[in-house]
């Protein structure tokens, strides 16, 4: 009998509130749409994505330096970290094997140094011995060709000897860093077996992962800039390579070197790299004028014949503006003063007061 008498005293009450709230939802919409909307000009403007990532310098390659042929490895002075300049001797090489080479290519070049003197000495008897008509042409220039032959033998015992001399010194090729050391002073050591690994002083470039849309537009010739995280002046930087490879985690390797010269930088060295992407034409349209419905974007633009709303592609924000990629026109009136209640002036038609 209470519940029942309660419920008596409710219903007036809801048949009273849901025509007046309805009422007043129909006016306000109508008293909203009624007026004269509040309108801008889509304008175009250039804009220019920047995209930013954390970078590090790392090296482009690391070179090893092998053991050219087998032998004792000594004079080893150098340890990681250790910076050298190019020609610099790192190491040499020692033991039997390097002493028995050695030997044979000093007796070859002897031996090439005699066989040049007789056929030197031949060559002037006989041209005496022609000038005596006691030879003949064919006699000279035989033995013209035995000293050309010898001279050819003993370069080629010199360049053996040279070579051989060059291996049994360890050679930096290029200017750079020891970055770890395969093998140790006193070691016998084969040939091509690895003695140290480095670095070379100009082999550093900027490693930045990207990730998104933009990353399509990022290719080799793109510049930007380098901050580096512990402080000091940024460096200018252009794009050398793109890696082409989406990684699990979406993002794209990009390498970038400097544009000027080669900068003080260090290998390990964190920052974040801004890029300049190529200037796009968008237009812009103020950032509250944009209605989301069901995921879309929309916005409602004046024209002649009525207002009607149009679906857009927002793109980046500056200010109070938001930049579309796609959707509308230059010079397109649209309507930022009461747009989303004009998008939905039709919601009275589908309201109905919850119970």
């Amino acid at each position: 009998m209470t519940h029942a008498k309660h419920s008596s005293r409710r219903a007036p009450r809801r048949r009273f509130y849901r025509p007046l709230l309805a009422s007043i939802l129909i006016s306000a919409v109508v008293c909203a749409c009624a007026q004269s909307p509040e309108t801008i000009t889509s304008r175009s403007v250039s804009y220019t994505p920047r995209l930013r990532a954390y970078a590090q310098v790392v090296p482009i390659a690391t070179i090893p330096i092998n053991a050219p042929q087998e032998g004792v490895l000594t004079h080893l002075r150098v340890v990681p970290g250790t910076r050298f300049r190019a020609g610099q001797i790192l190491a040499t090489l020692t033991g039997p094997s390097m002493q028995n080479l050695l030997l044979q290519d000093r007796a070859n070049l002897r031996s090439a140094r005699a066989q040049l003197y007789a056929a030197q000495k031949s060559l002037a008897i006989q041209k005496q011995q022609l000038r005596a008509h006691l030879s003949t042409r064919q006699t000279v220039q035989m033995a013209s060709s035995t000293v050309a032959k010898a001279q050819a033998t003993l370069d080629n015992a010199q360049s053996q000897l040279s070579a051989v001399r060059r291996m049994a010194a360890i050679i930096a090729p290029s200017a750079g860093t020891v970055l770890a050391l395969d093998s140790s002073s006193g070691e016998l050591v084969a040939a091509n077996q690895p003695i140290l690994t480095f670095q070379p002083s100009r082999g550093l470039w900027l490693r930045a992962t990207y990730y998104g849309t933009d990353i399509t537009s990022i290719h080799p010739g793109v510049t930007g800039v380098f901050q580096p995280s512990s402080g000091g002046p940024s460096i200018p930087v252009r794009v050398r390579a793109v890696s082409g490879v989406i990684a699990p985690n979406g993002g794209e390797s990009v390498f970038l070197a400097p544009i000027h010269t080669a900068p003080q930088w260090l290998s390990g060295t964190f920052g974040s790299v801004s890029l300049n992407l190529p200037t796009r034409q968008m237009i812009a349209v103020p950032t509250r004028a944009l209605i989301l419905n069901h995921g879309t974007w929309w916005v409602m633009v004046h024209t002649p014949h009525g207002d009607r709303p149009q679906q857009v592609t927002p793109g980046p924000a500056h200010g109070f503006y938001t930049y579309l990629t796609r959707g509308i026109a230059p010079g397109t009136q649209v309507i930022v003063d009461n747009a989303y209640l004009l998008f939905h002036a039709d919601i009275t038609d589908h309201f109905e007061i919850p119970d």
